[in-house]
């Protein structure tokens, strides 16, 4: 049995790829923060509700279309998903509302992207901590009765 079979771990590995993926894309602001016009971007936040749809979806128990409020069932790995849906775990950039905008057009805010850096390093941090004392809970389980 492999970990990303348990829901929790599956779910963890998505916030973790998530806080990575956002590490990333404010990185780049940071790195364009001189590149005229350049506007800053971020993900949408993890959401609950849209890890358990991208869960679902992934296991094939189905799906509901964004926008048009039906629903999809995705029976078999090999079905293609809607143009419109996500894969499980992608997170797409987004952009994001400017606070100031310099005389060149460009609106990244480098103590706001700071900010921001801080809290996906917090989280991510918590979202390890997390995992290692799931991990724990599951050596624990195992042991035999006795030993350690």
């Amino acid at each position: 049995m492999d970990l990303s079979d348990i829901p929790l771990f599956s779910m963890l590995r998505g916030r973790l790829s998530y806080l990575s993926d956002r590490q990333k894309v404010i990185a780049e602001n940071v790195a364009n923060a001189d590149t005229p016009g350049y506007a800053p971007r971020d993900l949408k936040p993890f959401s609950f509700q849209a890890q358990m749809q991208a869960q679902g979806a992934s296991q094939g128990l189905g799906m509901t279309a964004a926008g048009g409020g039906s629903s999809m069932a995705v029976t078999s790995p090999g079905h293609m998903l809607p143009p419109h849906a996500h894969k499980a775990g992608a997170a797409k950039p987004v952009p994001t509302k400017d606070s100031e905008t310099t005389l060149d057009g460009n609106s990244v805010v480098l103590e706001e992207e700071m900010l921001k850096m801080g809290q996906a390093r917090m989280d991510y941090d918590a979202a390890i901590g997390f995992y290692q004392k799931s991990l724990n809970l599951i050596r624990l389980a195992v042991r035999a009765p006795g030993h350690g």
